[in-house]
């Protein structure tokens, strides 16, 4: 293995930081477009004459084949060359991203968001690959800081972009603002990212089928059951039971079968190596904190307090700015600082700041959260680059483009169980808090009656009596779920903080990565 600075090798005399921003140029396409579809989905459905439910299958769609071309990747990068194929995936994203927004059905729009999602796949473990073997080791926190800005900034500046160009123009211009990105990153990449000698020379194993196939099922039945679970009560929907059955079969052979053919599709020997393990598990629990409170802290503003997306997106906004902060600052102390005391402090912060989101009310204006979202987005930076670094650090580069598709696929599949869980904890502790409420507070009870009274007294100025009782009991039941679902949301809040705590024990079972033994950029 040559030097530590034999990476200019690969990079045939480029800066490095310009290999940077064309790979984070599609990695930030790719997470940013999954963000800006879901706040368009009603205006989707309402466009294409389809209902809310059948305009979910938006996402799904997109998800289940960007999630199985992620690990499968390395294979495409090993066969038609790395930068080939990445450029490929690129131009595939953009067009389908057109036919997306010119899409005149749901079919239409739903096998184009298919192809869209295999474009996508590749792009961020191809970019996360290219990166880390394009920086000495010494350097690669501040490298990973710039492809953070793409994963975690992206899913955050989404939502706010997005009901802006909904609410201001159409919805289709959520897809069409991925032309001129896409161009871009097709003209960068083309330029100034080239292929080491490992992918010229590789020699390429024919196509595992048989684990493509298997991949295939148990990746699409998990997340149309994820999906999907909610609305149709879980395993007390026949179908549910089915697919989980052909999702435990798929994924137990697929184990199975990669770890014991010789030259599998995904390579899961490479978890093996201690802390790329350590680092899938806590990227996993990483995905569930970060997207279930994605997810959450938006509906709590719309649905309790009757903001709009746009608006809604405004306010959680800021979390982009904390993450911009501490790219800089997380990239200067990735080495010199054990990584797992900056991990630690990403976790302990980002389970404070969950604690003050349980807290919450009412009454709360616009800006009362500002700092903690602030500081939760600063947090996240100190969470998502040390995993990075420390999960690779003892690997090879020939290792690291398959690890790269395994690392991501359990960091979507981890996002895609929290949010699935955060909505259903929202549904099932709404009904229990309700419940409870219901129980200690008996219509009987005077200071019942006397607010009835008051609220039947005021109605009745603008309707007649019969009406205002009527409607007096109606504003009282409304009440009486706004509070129960704020009590849902502050018991999500309260999950994750639980998480995030737990995970700073997590992070101490990593061995310390020094910079001097981290994997060169290029053989």
């Amino acid at each position: 293995m040559p030097p530590p600075d034999s990476n200019s090798a690969q990079n045939a005399g480029v800066n490095p930081w310009l290999i940077a921003a064309s790979v984070m140029l599609a990695t930030f396409m790719e997470v940013l477009d999954t963000a800006i579809a879901s706040v368009a989905l009603p205006y989707i459905a309402g466009s294409l004459g389809a209902t809310t439910d059948e305009a979910t299958w938006v996402l799904t769609s997109y998800l289940v084949a960007n999630a199985i071309i992620l690990p499968a990747s390395n294979w495409f990068a090993l066969k038609f060359g790395r930068k080939r194929f990445l450029i490929s995936c690129v131009i595939i994203f953009t067009i389908s991203s057109f036919f997306c927004g010119a899409a005149p059905s749901l079919v239409f729009i739903l096998i184009a968001r298919i192809v869209q999602g295999a474009g996508g796949g590749a792009l961020q473990p191809l970019s996360q690959a290219i990166l880390l073997e394009s920086f000495p080791p010494a350097k690669r926190g501040a490298a990973m800081a710039v492809f953070a800005f793409g994963v975690v900034v992206a899913p955050v500046l989404g939502p706010t972009l997005g009901g802006w160009l909904t609410d201001s123009y159409s919805w289709r211009y959520a897809f069409y603002i991925n032309i001129p990105v896409g161009a871009l990153a097709v003209f960068m990449i083309s330029r100034f990212v080239h292929d080491p000698p490992y992918i010229k020379n590789a020699k390429v194993s024919p196509f595992d089928n048989l684990g493509f196939g298997l991949l295939a099922v148990w990746v699409g039945c998990l997340q149309v059951i994820l999906d999907k679970g909610q609305e149709d009560d879980w395993f007390a929907a026949t179908w549910i039971r089915w697919a989980t059955f052909f999702l435990v079969v798929s994924l137990v052979w697929f184990i199975v079968h990669s770890w014991r053919n010789k030259t599998p599709l995904v390579n899961l020997r490479t978890l093996k190596n201690w802390n790329f393990a350590v680092g899938c598990l806590l990227i996993a629990v990483f995905g569930v904190c970060i997207y279930s409170m994605i997810t959450v802290l938006p509906l709590f503003y719309q649905e309790l307090l009757g903001y709009t997306a746009f608006t809604a997106g405004l306010v959680v906004g800021p979390r982009g700015i904390g993450s911009i902060l501490g790219m800089p600052v997380i990239g200067w102390l990735g080495g010199k600082v054990d990584a797992r005391y900056l991990l630690s402090f990403g976790f302990i912060v980002f389970g404070i700041t969950s604690i003050i989101f349980a807290n919450v009310d009412l009454s709360i204006s616009p800006t009362t959260l500002l700092w903690p979202i602030i500081i939760t987005g600063f947090a996240l930076s100190f969470v998502f680059v040390p995993i990075t670094t420390q999960a690779y650090g003892t690997l090879r580069n020939e290792q690291i483009g398959n690890a790269s598709g395994i690392f991501n696929l359990v960091r979507n599949v981890g996002g895609s169980i929290g949010i699935s869980v955060a909505q259903t904890l929202l549904t099932r502790r709404t009904d229990v808090h309700q419940t409870e409420m219901t129980n200690y507070v008996s219509t009987s009870q005077y200071w019942f009656q006397q607010r009835l009274e008051s609220l039947t007294s005021y109605l009745g100025h603008h309707t007649n009596p019969a009406n205002a009782l009527a409607a007096s009991q109606g504003q009282l039941y409304r009440q009486l779920g706004q509070q129960a679902l704020l009590w849902a949301f502050v018991d999500v809040f309260r999950w994750t903080s639980i998480l995030c705590f737990g995970c700073v024990a997590l992070v101490w079972l990593f061995r310390k990565v020094k910079a001097t033994k981290a994997p060169v950029g290029a053989h």
